[in-house]
Protein backbone atom coordinates (compact mmCIF):
# COMPACT_ATOMS: atom_id res chain seq x y z
CA UNK A 1 0.00 0.00 0.00
CA UNK A 2 2.64 2.37 0.70
CA UNK A 3 4.43 1.58 -2.37
CA UNK A 4 1.32 2.66 -4.59
CA UNK A 5 0.77 5.65 -2.63
CA UNK A 6 4.79 6.70 -3.16
CA UNK A 7 4.05 5.68 -7.16
CA UNK A 8 1.21 8.10 -7.30
CA UNK A 9 3.21 11.01 -5.56
CA UNK A 10 5.73 10.52 -7.88
CA UNK A 11 3.41 10.37 -11.02
CA UNK A 12 2.11 13.87 -9.23
CA UNK A 13 4.77 15.21 -9.25
CA UNK A 14 6.29 14.46 -12.71
CA UNK A 15 3.26 15.69 -14.03
CA UNK A 16 3.18 19.09 -12.37
CA UNK A 17 7.00 19.79 -13.51
CA UNK A 18 5.86 18.49 -17.20
CA UNK A 19 3.33 21.15 -17.04
CA UNK A 20 5.43 23.99 -15.76
CA UNK A 21 7.51 22.88 -18.46
CA UNK A 22 5.25 23.05 -20.88
CA UNK A 23 4.08 26.64 -19.61
CA UNK A 24 7.54 27.89 -19.11
CA UNK A 25 8.47 26.87 -22.88
CA UNK A 26 4.85 28.66 -24.16
CA UNK A 27 5.87 31.54 -22.37
CA UNK A 28 9.33 31.86 -24.45
CA UNK A 29 7.50 31.17 -27.78
CA UNK A 30 4.91 34.43 -27.30
CA UNK A 31 8.19 36.04 -26.07
CA UNK A 32 10.05 35.27 -29.45
CA UNK A 33 7.18 34.96 -31.93
CA UNK A 34 7.52 38.43 -34.52
CA UNK A 35 4.66 41.01 -34.81
CA UNK A 36 2.11 39.88 -36.63
CA UNK A 37 1.69 42.51 -39.06
CA UNK A 38 4.87 43.72 -40.70
CA UNK A 39 5.11 48.00 -41.07
CA UNK A 40 6.40 49.29 -44.47
CA UNK A 41 9.03 51.33 -44.76
CA UNK A 42 7.52 54.33 -45.52
CA UNK A 43 8.19 55.97 -49.11
CA UNK A 44 10.46 58.95 -49.34
CA UNK A 45 8.35 62.38 -50.43
CA UNK A 46 8.95 64.16 -53.74
CA UNK A 47 8.17 67.62 -53.28
CA UNK A 48 6.67 69.40 -55.63
CA UNK A 49 9.02 71.07 -57.85
CA UNK A 50 9.09 75.39 -57.90
CA UNK A 51 7.52 76.53 -61.21
CA UNK A 52 8.20 80.45 -60.79
CA UNK A 53 11.11 82.28 -60.94
CA UNK A 54 10.70 83.05 -57.17
CA UNK A 55 10.53 79.51 -56.07
CA UNK A 56 13.35 78.44 -58.47
CA UNK A 57 15.73 80.71 -57.07
CA UNK A 58 15.10 79.54 -53.05
CA UNK A 59 15.04 75.86 -54.38
CA UNK A 60 18.10 73.64 -52.23
CA UNK A 61 20.55 71.57 -54.34
CA UNK A 62 19.09 68.32 -55.95
CA UNK A 63 20.06 65.16 -53.48
CA UNK A 64 22.59 64.27 -56.36
CA UNK A 65 23.94 67.67 -57.04
CA UNK A 66 24.50 68.02 -52.71
CA UNK A 67 26.30 64.44 -52.46
CA UNK A 68 28.27 64.26 -55.41
CA UNK A 69 28.55 67.92 -57.18
CA UNK A 70 30.78 70.65 -55.92
CA UNK A 71 29.56 73.87 -55.77
CA UNK A 72 32.43 75.74 -57.62
CA UNK A 73 32.84 72.90 -60.48
CA UNK A 74 28.57 73.36 -60.94
CA UNK A 75 28.73 77.16 -60.99
CA UNK A 76 32.19 77.66 -62.67
CA UNK A 77 32.42 80.03 -65.39
CA UNK A 78 32.06 79.73 -68.90
CA UNK A 79 35.70 80.38 -69.68
CA UNK A 80 36.07 77.42 -67.34
CA UNK A 81 32.97 75.56 -68.62
CA UNK A 82 35.49 72.37 -69.58
CA UNK A 83 35.71 71.64 -65.34
CA UNK A 84 32.02 71.45 -65.55
CA UNK A 85 31.92 69.33 -68.36
CA UNK A 86 34.62 66.37 -68.05
CA UNK A 87 33.15 65.72 -64.47
CA UNK A 88 29.60 65.75 -65.69
CA UNK A 89 30.39 63.29 -68.65
CA UNK A 90 33.59 60.96 -66.81
CA UNK A 91 31.43 60.66 -63.30
CA UNK A 92 28.37 62.43 -62.65
CA UNK A 93 26.40 60.96 -65.66
CA UNK A 94 26.47 57.44 -64.58
CA UNK A 95 25.39 57.54 -61.00
CA UNK A 96 22.27 59.89 -62.14
CA UNK A 97 21.32 57.04 -64.76
CA UNK A 98 21.88 54.53 -61.68
CA UNK A 99 20.15 56.21 -59.60
CA UNK A 100 17.41 57.51 -61.56
CA UNK A 101 16.65 53.72 -63.26
CA UNK A 102 16.61 52.50 -59.83
CA UNK A 103 13.54 54.81 -59.06
CA UNK A 104 11.66 54.67 -62.32
CA UNK A 105 11.75 50.76 -62.26
CA UNK A 106 9.56 51.19 -59.31
CA UNK A 107 7.35 54.07 -60.66
CA UNK A 108 6.70 52.97 -64.12
CA UNK A 109 3.45 54.70 -64.13
CA UNK A 110 4.66 58.26 -63.10
CA UNK A 111 3.19 61.31 -64.91
CA UNK A 112 5.11 64.59 -66.45
CA UNK A 113 4.78 66.57 -63.66
CA UNK A 114 5.81 63.61 -60.97
CA UNK A 115 9.01 62.49 -63.27
CA UNK A 116 10.06 66.36 -63.37
CA UNK A 117 8.77 66.46 -59.63
CA UNK A 118 11.86 64.04 -58.66
CA UNK A 119 14.57 65.07 -61.49
CA UNK A 120 14.21 68.37 -59.86
CA UNK A 121 14.58 66.67 -56.29
CA UNK A 122 17.93 64.88 -57.70
CA UNK A 123 18.86 67.28 -60.51
CA UNK A 124 18.35 70.96 -59.49
CA UNK A 125 20.47 72.96 -58.65
CA UNK A 126 20.29 74.99 -55.10
CA UNK A 127 23.29 78.03 -55.77
CA UNK A 128 20.72 80.68 -57.60
CA UNK A 129 19.54 82.06 -54.09
CA UNK A 130 23.64 83.32 -52.74
CA UNK A 131 24.33 84.77 -56.68
CA UNK A 132 20.70 86.21 -57.46
CA UNK A 133 20.91 88.63 -54.29
CA UNK A 134 24.70 89.35 -55.08
CA UNK A 135 23.03 90.61 -59.08
CA UNK A 136 20.22 92.15 -57.54
CA UNK A 137 21.98 94.06 -54.73
CA UNK A 138 25.03 95.00 -57.04
CA UNK A 139 26.19 98.64 -57.26
CA UNK A 140 28.45 100.21 -60.44
CA UNK A 141 30.80 102.01 -57.77
CA UNK A 142 30.70 104.56 -59.99
CA UNK A 143 31.21 107.77 -58.02
CA UNK A 144 30.47 111.41 -59.48
CA UNK A 145 33.97 113.40 -59.04
CA UNK A 146 34.71 116.27 -56.56
CA UNK A 147 33.87 119.57 -58.93
CA UNK A 148 34.98 122.71 -56.54
CA UNK A 149 32.99 125.65 -57.43
CA UNK A 150 35.28 127.97 -56.14
CA UNK A 151 34.01 128.45 -52.88
CA UNK A 152 34.17 126.66 -49.25
CA UNK A 153 32.13 125.70 -47.12
CA UNK A 154 32.55 128.77 -44.75
CA UNK A 155 31.65 130.94 -47.68
CA UNK A 156 28.55 129.03 -47.96
CA UNK A 157 27.86 129.28 -44.51
CA UNK A 158 27.77 132.85 -44.27
CA UNK A 159 24.92 133.63 -45.88
CA UNK A 160 22.91 131.31 -43.41
CA UNK A 161 22.54 131.39 -39.64
CA UNK A 162 25.69 128.87 -38.34
CA UNK A 163 27.71 127.49 -36.07
CA UNK A 164 31.13 126.47 -36.31
CA UNK A 165 32.92 124.24 -33.72
CA UNK A 166 36.45 123.44 -34.04
CA UNK A 167 37.89 120.30 -32.40
CA UNK A 168 41.25 120.89 -31.55
CA UNK A 169 44.06 117.74 -30.73
CA UNK A 170 45.85 118.80 -28.18
CA UNK A 171 47.46 115.20 -28.13
CA UNK A 172 51.58 114.59 -27.00
CA UNK A 173 52.01 113.79 -30.68
CA UNK A 174 51.25 117.74 -31.61
CA UNK A 175 54.35 118.73 -29.75
CA UNK A 176 56.15 117.18 -33.31
CA UNK A 177 57.89 119.33 -35.85
CA UNK A 178 57.25 120.18 -39.49
CA UNK A 179 59.03 122.57 -41.61
CA UNK A 180 61.74 123.17 -38.30
CA UNK A 181 58.37 124.35 -35.84
CA UNK A 182 55.91 122.85 -33.48
CA UNK A 183 52.84 121.74 -34.68
CA UNK A 184 50.48 122.95 -32.35
CA UNK A 185 51.94 126.21 -33.11
CA UNK A 186 51.22 126.59 -36.66
CA UNK A 187 47.80 124.54 -36.05
CA UNK A 188 46.68 127.49 -33.89
CA UNK A 189 48.22 130.08 -36.12
CA UNK A 190 46.27 128.81 -38.92
CA UNK A 191 42.93 128.10 -37.02
CA UNK A 192 42.84 132.01 -35.65
CA UNK A 193 43.97 133.23 -38.87
CA UNK A 194 40.88 130.82 -39.93
CA UNK A 195 38.52 132.39 -37.65
CA UNK A 196 39.05 135.87 -37.76
CA UNK A 197 37.59 135.18 -41.32
CA UNK A 198 34.63 135.01 -40.12
CA UNK A 199 31.51 136.70 -40.85
CA UNK A 200 30.07 138.55 -37.82
CA UNK A 201 27.27 136.41 -38.54
CA UNK A 202 28.76 132.92 -37.66
CA UNK A 203 29.07 131.97 -34.15
CA UNK A 204 31.92 129.68 -33.70
CA UNK A 205 33.35 127.58 -30.53
CA UNK A 206 36.55 125.95 -29.43
CA UNK A 207 37.32 123.09 -27.98
CA UNK A 208 40.43 121.41 -27.01
CA UNK A 209 40.82 117.41 -26.35
CA UNK A 210 44.13 115.01 -25.07
CA UNK A 211 45.71 118.38 -22.96
CA UNK A 212 45.81 116.88 -19.65
CA UNK A 213 48.21 114.84 -18.26
CA UNK A 214 51.42 113.68 -19.61
CA UNK A 215 50.73 110.88 -22.00
CA UNK A 216 51.59 107.77 -19.67
CA UNK A 217 49.84 104.73 -19.20
CA UNK A 218 48.87 106.39 -15.07
CA UNK A 219 47.19 109.30 -16.31
CA UNK A 220 45.48 108.25 -19.48
CA UNK A 221 42.24 107.99 -17.64
CA UNK A 222 42.92 111.92 -16.82
CA UNK A 223 43.97 112.63 -20.71
CA UNK A 224 41.30 110.82 -22.31
CA UNK A 225 38.44 112.42 -20.03
CA UNK A 226 40.06 116.14 -20.78
CA UNK A 227 37.89 117.62 -23.48
CA UNK A 228 37.10 120.92 -22.44
CA UNK A 229 35.13 124.37 -23.98
CA UNK A 230 38.18 127.15 -23.98
CA UNK A 231 35.97 129.11 -26.33
CA UNK A 232 31.70 129.58 -25.84
CA UNK A 233 30.01 129.40 -28.89
CA UNK A 234 29.68 133.01 -29.86
CA UNK A 235 30.61 135.40 -32.54
CA UNK A 236 34.14 135.73 -33.21
CA UNK A 237 36.10 138.07 -30.73
CA UNK A 238 40.09 138.39 -31.63
CA UNK A 239 41.84 139.18 -28.11
CA UNK A 240 39.39 136.25 -26.09
CA UNK A 241 40.14 133.50 -28.85
CA UNK A 242 43.70 134.21 -28.66
CA UNK A 243 43.81 134.13 -25.00
CA UNK A 244 41.39 130.96 -25.77
CA UNK A 245 44.25 129.47 -28.32
CA UNK A 246 46.80 129.97 -25.39
CA UNK A 247 45.10 128.18 -22.20
CA UNK A 248 46.45 124.35 -23.71
CA UNK A 249 49.06 123.19 -25.11
CA UNK A 250 49.86 119.52 -26.60
CA UNK A 251 50.23 117.03 -23.93
CA UNK A 252 48.32 114.00 -23.27
CA UNK A 253 46.51 111.35 -25.20
CA UNK A 254 43.82 111.88 -28.12
CA UNK A 255 39.87 110.95 -27.19
CA UNK A 256 38.84 111.90 -30.84
CA UNK A 257 35.15 109.84 -29.93
CA UNK A 258 35.02 111.50 -26.58
CA UNK A 259 35.69 114.73 -28.77
CA UNK A 260 32.60 114.58 -31.13
CA UNK A 261 30.62 113.36 -28.57
CA UNK A 262 30.94 116.16 -26.91
CA UNK A 263 30.03 118.28 -29.58
CA UNK A 264 26.83 116.72 -30.48
CA UNK A 265 25.51 117.13 -26.65
CA UNK A 266 26.86 120.86 -27.26
CA UNK A 267 24.92 121.24 -30.36
CA UNK A 268 22.06 119.32 -29.79
CA UNK A 269 19.53 122.71 -29.04
CA UNK A 270 20.37 124.27 -32.32
CA UNK A 271 18.48 121.74 -35.11
CA UNK A 272 18.42 121.80 -38.28
CA UNK A 273 15.50 123.95 -39.61
CA UNK A 274 17.11 127.24 -38.35
CA UNK A 275 21.21 126.41 -37.98
CA UNK A 276 23.87 124.77 -40.10
CA UNK A 277 25.92 123.62 -37.85
CA UNK A 278 29.49 121.88 -38.63
CA UNK A 279 32.39 120.56 -37.02
CA UNK A 280 36.15 121.09 -37.99
CA UNK A 281 38.33 118.50 -36.10
CA UNK A 282 41.90 119.21 -36.40
CA UNK A 283 43.61 116.41 -35.83
CA UNK A 284 47.54 115.09 -36.58
CA UNK A 285 46.42 111.14 -35.08
CA UNK A 286 43.77 108.09 -34.34
CA UNK A 287 41.69 107.79 -31.27
CA UNK A 288 44.09 106.23 -28.44
CA UNK A 289 41.58 105.96 -25.96
CA UNK A 290 39.32 103.01 -27.11
CA UNK A 291 36.51 105.23 -28.68
CA UNK A 292 34.43 104.49 -31.52
CA UNK A 293 35.16 108.01 -33.86
CA UNK A 294 33.49 106.59 -36.77
CA UNK A 295 30.42 105.74 -34.88
CA UNK A 296 29.95 108.98 -33.10
CA UNK A 297 30.68 110.75 -36.09
CA UNK A 298 27.86 108.75 -38.14
CA UNK A 299 25.29 109.30 -35.12
CA UNK A 300 26.46 113.16 -34.89
CA UNK A 301 25.34 113.47 -38.72
CA UNK A 302 21.82 111.43 -38.46
CA UNK A 303 21.02 113.40 -35.73
CA UNK A 304 18.39 115.86 -35.34
CA UNK A 305 21.37 118.88 -35.78
CA UNK A 306 22.63 117.06 -38.58
CA UNK A 307 25.85 118.11 -37.82
CA UNK A 308 28.85 117.81 -40.81
CA UNK A 309 32.02 116.78 -39.63
CA UNK A 310 34.95 117.91 -41.36
CA UNK A 311 38.39 116.85 -40.68
CA UNK A 312 42.20 118.38 -41.24
CA UNK A 313 44.67 115.80 -40.85
CA UNK A 314 47.44 117.58 -40.12
CA UNK A 315 50.96 115.63 -41.03
CA UNK A 316 49.31 112.47 -40.25
CA UNK A 317 50.84 108.97 -40.95
CA UNK A 318 48.88 106.38 -43.72
CA UNK A 319 46.88 104.49 -40.71
CA UNK A 320 45.55 108.23 -38.95
CA UNK A 321 44.34 109.25 -42.42
CA UNK A 322 42.82 105.74 -43.11
CA UNK A 323 40.84 106.42 -39.64
CA UNK A 324 40.43 110.22 -40.24
CA UNK A 325 38.90 109.64 -43.74
CA UNK A 326 36.39 107.10 -42.68
CA UNK A 327 35.22 109.78 -39.83
CA UNK A 328 34.44 112.44 -41.93
CA UNK A 329 33.11 109.67 -44.51
CA UNK A 330 30.87 108.85 -41.72
CA UNK A 331 30.21 112.51 -40.29
CA UNK A 332 29.17 113.63 -43.41
CA UNK A 333 32.04 116.13 -44.15
CA UNK A 334 34.85 116.15 -45.87
CA UNK A 335 38.76 114.85 -45.27
CA UNK A 336 41.75 117.04 -46.22
CA UNK A 337 45.09 116.01 -45.43
CA UNK A 338 48.05 118.74 -45.02
CA UNK A 339 52.14 118.88 -44.19
CA UNK A 340 52.99 122.23 -43.51
CA UNK A 341 51.48 125.43 -42.55
CA UNK A 342 51.01 126.42 -46.24
CA UNK A 343 48.20 123.71 -47.17
CA UNK A 344 46.47 123.69 -43.40
CA UNK A 345 45.63 127.40 -44.15
CA UNK A 346 44.22 127.05 -47.79
CA UNK A 347 42.32 124.24 -46.36
CA UNK A 348 40.68 126.09 -43.98
CA UNK A 349 40.79 129.99 -45.58
CA UNK A 350 40.86 130.08 -49.54
CA UNK A 351 38.51 129.73 -51.68
CA UNK A 352 39.11 126.43 -53.65
CA UNK A 353 39.68 127.05 -57.33
CA UNK A 354 41.55 124.53 -59.40
CA UNK A 355 44.68 125.07 -61.79
CA UNK A 356 44.53 124.90 -65.52
CA UNK A 357 46.12 121.27 -65.59
CA UNK A 358 44.00 120.27 -63.13
CA UNK A 359 40.88 121.63 -65.33
CA UNK A 360 42.18 119.54 -68.45
CA UNK A 361 43.22 116.82 -66.48
CA UNK A 362 39.77 115.82 -64.95
CA UNK A 363 37.90 112.60 -66.08
CA UNK A 364 34.64 111.20 -65.94
CA UNK A 365 34.69 107.50 -66.03
CA UNK A 366 37.90 106.24 -66.90
CA UNK A 367 38.20 102.74 -69.18
CA UNK A 368 39.90 100.62 -66.65
CA UNK A 369 36.63 102.01 -64.50
CA UNK A 370 34.65 100.90 -67.21
CA UNK A 371 36.18 97.43 -67.59
CA UNK A 372 36.62 96.69 -64.17
CA UNK A 373 32.39 97.13 -63.61
CA UNK A 374 31.71 95.09 -66.37
CA UNK A 375 33.78 92.27 -64.89
CA UNK A 376 32.19 92.47 -61.80
CA UNK A 377 28.81 92.71 -63.09
CA UNK A 378 29.40 89.45 -65.14
CA UNK A 379 31.83 88.02 -62.13
CA UNK A 380 27.92 87.28 -60.95
CA UNK A 381 25.50 87.23 -63.89
CA UNK A 382 27.90 84.30 -65.95
CA UNK A 383 27.73 81.59 -63.02
CA UNK A 384 24.19 82.46 -62.35
CA UNK A 385 23.47 82.19 -65.91
CA UNK A 386 25.43 78.63 -66.26
CA UNK A 387 23.67 77.42 -63.41
CA UNK A 388 20.37 77.57 -64.98
CA UNK A 389 21.68 76.26 -68.22
CA UNK A 390 23.13 73.32 -66.65
CA UNK A 391 20.14 72.45 -64.85
CA UNK A 392 18.01 72.50 -67.60
CA UNK A 393 20.61 70.12 -69.58
CA UNK A 394 20.72 67.81 -66.53
CA UNK A 395 17.11 67.26 -66.74
CA UNK A 396 16.54 67.23 -70.43
CA UNK A 397 19.67 64.49 -70.52
CA UNK A 398 17.72 62.75 -68.11
CA UNK A 399 14.63 62.72 -69.58
CA UNK A 400 15.91 61.45 -73.44
CA UNK A 401 17.77 58.59 -71.10
CA UNK A 402 14.97 57.42 -69.17
CA UNK A 403 12.57 57.54 -72.32
CA UNK A 404 15.08 56.00 -74.53
CA UNK A 405 15.35 52.81 -71.62
CA UNK A 406 11.62 52.46 -71.72
CA UNK A 407 11.47 53.39 -68.14
CA UNK A 408 9.27 56.33 -68.42
CA UNK A 409 6.41 56.92 -70.83
CA UNK A 410 7.30 58.25 -74.46
CA UNK A 411 4.82 61.49 -74.72
CA UNK A 412 5.46 61.75 -71.21
CA UNK A 413 9.32 62.12 -71.18
CA UNK A 414 8.39 64.70 -74.17
CA UNK A 415 6.52 66.70 -71.81
CA UNK A 416 9.09 66.60 -69.21
CA UNK A 417 11.68 67.80 -71.61
CA UNK A 418 9.43 70.57 -73.06
CA UNK A 419 8.97 71.48 -69.09
CA UNK A 420 12.64 71.72 -68.28
CA UNK A 421 13.25 73.97 -71.04
CA UNK A 422 10.45 76.39 -70.39
CA UNK A 423 11.52 76.20 -66.04
CA UNK A 424 14.96 77.37 -68.44
CA UNK A 425 14.06 79.88 -70.47
CA UNK A 426 12.10 81.79 -67.71
CA UNK A 427 15.21 81.57 -65.55
CA UNK A 428 17.27 82.44 -67.83
CA UNK A 429 15.26 85.70 -68.92
CA UNK A 430 15.15 86.91 -65.51
CA UNK A 431 18.23 86.87 -64.62
CA UNK A 432 19.49 88.48 -68.15
CA UNK A 433 16.40 90.85 -67.22
CA UNK A 434 18.15 91.87 -64.25
CA UNK A 435 21.66 92.43 -65.38
CA UNK A 436 20.61 94.40 -68.70
CA UNK A 437 19.13 96.69 -65.82
CA UNK A 438 22.27 96.87 -63.44
CA UNK A 439 23.95 97.42 -66.72
CA UNK A 440 22.01 100.33 -67.68
CA UNK A 441 22.09 101.60 -64.36
CA UNK A 442 25.97 101.79 -64.92
CA UNK A 443 25.36 103.34 -68.41
CA UNK A 444 22.84 106.16 -66.56
CA UNK A 445 25.68 106.82 -64.01
CA UNK A 446 28.30 107.21 -66.45
CA UNK A 447 27.12 109.49 -68.58
CA UNK A 448 25.80 112.11 -65.90
CA UNK A 449 29.43 112.16 -64.51
CA UNK A 450 30.95 112.43 -68.27
CA UNK A 451 28.41 114.95 -69.10
CA UNK A 452 28.74 117.17 -65.16
CA UNK A 453 32.60 116.52 -65.72
CA UNK A 454 32.52 118.21 -69.40
CA UNK A 455 30.22 121.12 -67.94
CA UNK A 456 33.08 121.86 -65.47
CA UNK A 457 35.58 122.10 -67.78
CA UNK A 458 34.04 124.11 -69.98
CA UNK A 459 32.65 126.50 -67.22
CA UNK A 460 36.66 126.67 -65.66
CA UNK A 461 38.41 126.80 -68.72
CA UNK A 462 36.68 130.07 -69.69
CA UNK A 463 37.06 131.66 -66.08
CA UNK A 464 40.85 130.62 -66.30
CA UNK A 465 41.41 131.53 -70.26
CA UNK A 466 39.45 134.82 -69.26
CA UNK A 467 41.78 135.82 -65.90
Amino acid sequence: MKSKKWHVGWLIICCLGLIACSDQKETKKVEAAPESTVAEVAEEVIPTAARTVEEMIEQPAGKLIEENMDPKIEAARTVDYVKYFRYYEDEFSDMMKEQLSSYFKDHPEAEADEIYDYLVFQLGSGQYKGLYEQLASYEHGYVMPELPDGEDEIEIAKRQKTNVVILMDASGSMKGEVDGRVKMDLAKEAIENFTSQLDNEVNVALFAYGHKGAGTQADKGLSCGAIDEVYPLSSYDKNSFHDAMESFGASGWTPLAGAIEKAAVYLASYDREEYRNIVYIVSDGIETCGGDPVEAAKQLNVSDIEAKVNIIGFDVDDEGQAQLKQVAEAGGGQYATVRNQSEFEGVLIKKWKPSMMQVLSQQGVKLHEMVHQWEDLYAIYDPLSNLSTRERIRIVDAAYYLKNQKLIDEEEGSKVIELAKQMGELRDAHFVGLKDQKGEEAEKAMKEIDDAVQAWQEKWKKELENE
